[in-house]
């Protein structure tokens, strides 16, 4: 069965909506995509009475996300599942009152501040060095070292504080969350969100202790005086309230985990996927060992490094288009529009998803293959609206420079370092869950580089 609302090619999915919504309801949100996606420039189901569209079209995702972005606003099971975690931060306001948020929280993203929170990067990769040098080569599990290290990072850049007081419960408190209460079920996507579902009344708790902890972790910043100058993240925050009504204690504790949570989670998974990506590819971790070489890695040199990196970057960039830590944007018109020639009905959900996007066939040339050289200079740039790792539009990633540098900076420290080889030979399957997580992740061998480069001071 086919339906057709323009002359370029559309789809009906043959996949059965149910089976879709089944198995993300299981926590394979990837698994939900149906196979056409990855080839036609539009698919669509129906469900619960509803058109779901799944755009790859760029001039439709940038008229959507762009243009018309006002008319697209988050569904009320995403504000349902998300509210606990974000409350009523920058990632969820909308109008009015998430450009105030937006204009109170970009200065300390600015390029000026990354150049401040490249330092941070630098000493907590010099750390992470040192501590792994002990591993001896025995087989070591990363996730929770990049879970701890991309903490560290956000932690002493927004707090200047140390972490490890609070790491373990934050941890825990977002992984348990994403694992179980943080999974829509059929009642969430249903029922209005002034009628609560049972799995509401564990979100409210979840809330309260959540709140609580980052309540705590802004309550112990605050004692500390805050010298003639910017030191962190926090510091920049409170300066560019200039209303000081703004930043009253629960918005501020809403920004802030907004901040723990995006520069945490999705990090510590883009960096798994690297040394994932580089323990299969040997060769091209060698390249990236020698290009990091003799360069000062250090804290007052790092912002500066960063820019040195063109390959590193470029597996990086190869690495969120592969495993995109957010793997969809989720939104619903809220009037009739028209996308590039589609017509999308009022209430229609529409889904523009970096997984499906960044490996659609009609898009990249072998998109399942990893080849950095695709964002080296001189190649060819990908369409704007075709890569998309950070969203696009208002509503862009904020910390997107940020993540990027220390990305960079912390693959570059390893490698250098280590030769990263994996404990075992095996396919990793990635999950939707918070982001694009693995999971079951195999144990690294990190074997200690006896070259000039690895014994550089860091």
């Amino acid at each position: 069965m086919s339906e057709t609302i323009s002359t370029r090619p559309y789809t009906l999915s043959a996949r059965p909506s149910w089976k879709a919504l089944t198995t993300a309801l299981r926590g394979d949100a990837l698994g939900a995509f149906p196979s056409e996606a990855f080839e036609q420039e539009v698919v669509v189901h129906r469900l619960l009475g509803r058109s779901q569209f799944i755009i790859n079209r760029p001039e439709a995702i940038r008229h959507i996300l762009v243009e018309n972005a006002g008319n697209y606003a988050r569904p009320a099971p995403t504000i349902r599942v998300l509210r606990p975690l974000f409350g009523s931060g920058l990632f969820l306001s909308a109008g009015e009152e998430w450009k105030q948020q937006r204009r109170t929280v970009a200065p300390a993203f600015a390029p000026r501040a990354v150049r401040i929170l490249a330092r941070h990067v630098a000493t907590a990769a010099h750390s992470l060095v040192t501590d792994l040098k002990a591993s001896n080569n025995r087989p070591i599990q990363l996730v929770p070292v990049l879970q701890r290290l991309t903490l560290e990072v956000i932690g002493s850049a927004m707090f200047s504080l140390e972490m490890n007081r609070y790491g373990s419960e934050l941890c825990h408190l977002i992984l348990s969350y994403a694992s179980s209460l943080g999974r829509p079920t059929l009642l969430d996507l249903v029922l209005p969100l002034r009628i609560p579902t049972p799995y509401d009344l564990g979100r409210r708790r979840f809330r309260r202790r959540w709140i609580e902890l980052i309540r705590r972790i802004v309550a112990e910043r605050r004692q500390q005086s805050c010298g003639g100058s910017h030191r962190d993240l926090f510091d920049l925050l409170i300066a560019a309230d200039t209303d000081r009504s703004t930043l009253d204690a629960e918005r501020l504790a809403d920004q802030v985990a907004t901040i723990v949570v995006a520069g945490h989670e999705t990090t510590a998974a883009a960096l798994f996927w690297s040394l994932y990506l580089l323990a299969s590819v040997p060769n091209e971790q060698e390249t990236l060992a020698a290009e990091a070489g003799s360069l000062d890695l250090g804290a007052e040199a790092a912002a500066g490094t960063a820019s040195q990196l063109v390959r590193t970057r470029a597996v990086v960039d190869e690495v969120l288009r592969l495993y995109p830590p957010a793997f969809v944007i989720v939104r619903q018109a809220v009037e009739d529009d028209l996308a590039d020639d589609i017509p999308i009905p009022a209430r229609s959900h529409v889904l523009i998803a970096p997984w499906v996007l960044h490996r659609h066939r009609r898009l990249w040339s072998a998109p399942e293959t990893f080849d950095p050289s695709r964002f080296l200079p001189g190649a060819p740039p990908p369409s704007r609206f075709s890569y998309i790792p950070f969203g696009v539009g208002p509503r862009t990633c904020i910390g997107a420079q940020f993540a990027v540098t220390e990305l960079v900076l912390i693959l570059a420290a390893l490698v250098r370092s280590f030769r990263i080889e994996l404990g075992e030979r095996r396919t990793v399957r990635p999950i939707g869950m918070v982001s694009t997580r693995p999971e079951n992740p195999p144990p690294f061998l990190l074997r200690l580089r006896n070259d000039k480069a690895a014994l550089f001071s860091l």
